[in-house]
């Protein structure tokens, strides 16, 4: 990110690429965090984690004035978000003894 700031009138190639490969790996990952868990799992998901920071600030574990933690606490539970709907299907495999099969249209 800083040395796309640096430089930010003038693109060069390579952070171009690395941008674009980025975008689209967030975008798979949230669209595959999405179809597995489905909005309402999402919600469920995002409203447990709010929950949980709440926790943390009522308890003086963390502070909201600390930028630098709050960023590291929400990357943190996106990704925890983002593993456990990427990993979903294979735990409710496990759970339910189903099988997932692919619709072909």
């Amino acid at each position: 990110m800083h040395g796309v700031a640096e430089t930010f009138p003038k693109i060069q190639p390579l952070q171009a690429f690395a941008g674009i490969a980025l975008i689209g790996t967030w975008g798979f990952f949230l669209h595959s965090t999405r179809q597995a868990l489905g909005t309402f799992g999402m919600v469920v998901a995002t409203a447990f984690f709010a929950a949980l920071v709440w926790l943390f600030v009522s308890r003086g574990w963390l502070s909201l004035g600390d930028t630098g933690a709050i960023t590291w606490v929400v990357l943190g539970m996106l990704s925890f978000l983002l593993a456990l709907g990427l990993s979903w299907s294979h735990v409710e495999k496990r759970v339910a003894g189903t099988t997932t099969v692919d619709e072909v249209n």
